[in-house]
């Protein structure tokens, strides 16, 4: 079935609306993005289905399978719809009550509600702190589509955006929206999308390309797999939308081949949209051709660079290229192409809807809207989040996020993924947008956030994410290549107590030259966590190489354990838990280490109930 134009689609979207109120069946939402199948979301879809038939509720019932709604805490969850009741950490033993309580006698199990940090039994997803303290603009409507059901986003008010696009705008006017809503690239770059897509539009050569970045690879980072695998049709929109506006007529989605999930669901939403007519000839009866291609990363990080990333569309290698030429002059195939990633598309028919002075409104002067994070590490409340820009770190942390995990104390976060800055409690109080973080050391970046606790060793999170970036270089230009090779061996001899003062100077010294000569940003970013670090945590840094000592416990060469004489019970728990042998003692007599033995693994310390193992 194809829509042919704006009018047709209009009364599509009002005939799915009239069939929706006069539904009379329940609506079982269930959460089933990659986190949610992780925990067990596919054994409770199985055991709804088999309830279903074993009580004959098929005329009371309807099944419906999301993506993620963001709070991957508390997988698997359900939402039983139209009263919203929210029940979390589901077992498939729970679901024969859900249906015979909440379903068929209307009553609310209290014992699967979700349950604050006061004890108190919240019912709808909505009154949960986690939901309460975002502005969830994109994220929201994740919980009323099926990924695989084009109709599920057009009763949304899907592609009403392009609709009104196509029928009322020129598309220099569609740059002029964009522009004036300060939209920018929620990538990294944070370069103005409405700039962007003016530049490639007077590019004078033909034909010209649209990408949608979707080569997500920061530790912990899931922002655009959530989008992709619940709400795919609205980066399409957003795509089809930038196409008509400058001037493309093939568009690419470059997404990450580990992403499983995002590829089926985008491959079922694509085909959609083609036998919808919103894709291919003629699009809602304009003379205006476009389709989109997807095509697989091989799991490169450095492809996520925009060089990169057109280089491996090409069947090249991934290696980044210099920047004086720009890709929306001269990209893909040597033609003008503009980049943007997931979430930059997705917010695009958001700004047709609501209108540029809407938009605008959201946020601080330089940075517009809202912006996707994904808040995990040692925080109790992890998952997805999205908020205006300038709410502070504190509130992410400790409003949304619930504060740090086992009641330990706050020690750091690190923005921006694994070329960010780690900032520590006395900026808490920080603004989140694109010039404060960066001011301060650190960055946007695409919107991974994690969450270090005291336990953390500041000069081993340096080292892992500049190990991270020296695997992931592509090797290509000499500052990036032996400086990220340079750094990661000093930094491995601090955390192995071999450390000397001056490592510190010849750390800043190898950043400085590795962001003044790489070649593209993964090299020019590559030192901001030690940079950070030695700015931040100094302290840390000079323990290791003075004390030869790891504050935080974690640097094994520089920890060792003791057991207290006057506090050992003699229960022999550390005992049984070592693995190499090396505690001795008799029954209910202080024990103790053999310090030539011991190999730090802290099973002891860990072990003892009396506090009498202590880590030095």
């Amino acid at each position: 079935m194809k829509i042919k134009n704006s009018s047709e689609l209009k009364n599509y979207y009002e005939n799915l609306i009239i069939k929706t109120s006069k539904r009379e069946k329940r609506t079982i939402v269930l959460s089933m993005g990659t986190c949610g199948i992780a925990r067990g979301a596919s054994d409770i879809l199985n055991s709804i289905k088999k309830e279903v038939r074993k009580r004959k509720l098929h005329n009371r019932v309807e099944i419906r399978v999301t993506g993620c709604h963001g709070f991957c805490e508390v997988e698997p969850f359900l939402i039983i719809y139209p009263q919203g009741i929210f029940y979390c950490k589901l077992q498939p033993a729970d679901v024969r009550q859900i249906l015979m309580e909440s379903i068929e006698k209307n009553n609310i199990i209290e014992r699967l509600l979700y349950t604050d940090e006061k004890g108190k039994k919240i019912i709808k997803e909505t009154d949960i702190p986690f939901y309460k303290k975002q502005m969830r603009l994109l994220l929201g409507s994740n919980r009323f589509i099926d990924p695989a059901n084009i109709d599920d986003y057009i009763a949304q008010g899907g592609y009403q955006s392009l609709s009104y696009v196509l029928g009322n705008m020129q598309p220099e006017e569609v740059i002029e929206e964009i522009k004036k809503s300060g939209l920018r690239g929620r990538g990294g770059g944070g370069f103005p999308t409405g700039r962007k897509w003016e530049l490639c539009r007077r590019a004078p050569e033909f034909p010209k390309y649209v990408i949608c970045n979707a080569d997500e690879g920061d530790p912990g980072a899931y922002m655009d797999r959530g989008l992709l695998e619940a709400n795919p049709h609205s980066i399409i929109e957003g795509m089809i939308i930038g196409a008509y506006a400058i001037g493309s007529n093939y568009g690419y989605v470059y997404v990450r081949n580990e992403y499983p999930l995002a590829i089926h669901h985008l491959n079922i939403a694509l085909q959609q949209a083609r036998d919808y007519g919103f894709l291919g000839d003629d699009i809602m009866g304009k003379d205006f051709y476009f389709d989109i291609e997807m095509v697989k990363g091989g799991g490169a990080f450095v492809c996520g660079e925009s060089t990169a990333l057109i280089a491996s569309i090409e069947g090249k290698p991934g290696e980044p290229r210099a920047k004086y030429i720009h890709t929306v002059e001269a990209g893909l195939y040597g033609k003008p192409t503009n980049i943007n990633n997931v979430e930059t598309w997705a917010n695009v028919p958001l700004v047709i809807k609501n209108g540029w002075q809407r938009y605008s409104k959201i946020g601080t002067e330089t940075s517009k809207g809202t912006k996707i994070f994904s808040l995990v590490g040692k925080i109790k409340n992890s998952g997805l989040i999205e908020v205006p820009m300038g709410i502070t770190l504190k509130q992410i942390v400790f409003d949304i996020g619930g504060g740090i995990a086992n009641s330990k104390r706050f020690k750091a976060i690190q923005t921006g993924g694994p070329s960010g800055g780690c900032l520590p409690e006395a900026h808490l109080d920080l603004p989140v947008d694109f010039d404060s973080l960066s001011e301060a050391g650190s960055m946007m970046g695409s919107g991974g956030m994690i969450v270090m606790d005291e336990d953390t060793c500041m000069v081993d999170v340096a080292r892992y994410f500049v190990n991270f970036l020296k695997e992931e270089s592509c090797g290509k230009c000499v500052p990036c290549r032996e400086g990220l090779s340079a750094m990661f061996e000093i930094l491995t001899r601090i955390t192995e107590g071999n450390g000397k003062h001056e490592d510190m100077d010849l750390l800043e010294e190898i950043s400085f030259a590795m962001k003044n000569g790489s070649l593209c940003a993964l090299g020019t970013t590559a030192s901001n966590p030690v940079f950070s670090t030695l700015k931040y945590f100094r302290d840390e840094y000079i323990a290791h190489i003075e004390k030869k000592r790891c504050p935080a416990g974690v640097c094994k060469n520089l920890v060792h354990y003791e057991i207290m004489s006057d506090a050992c019970r003699g229960c022999g728990a550390c005992l049984k838990i070592c693995p190499v042998s090396a505690i001795q003692g008799e029954k209910k007599k202080p024990h103790s280490i053999d310090d030539t033995k011991c190999i730090r693994c802290g099973e002891c310390f860990e072990v003892c109930k009396f506090s009498a193992v202590r880590r030095k």
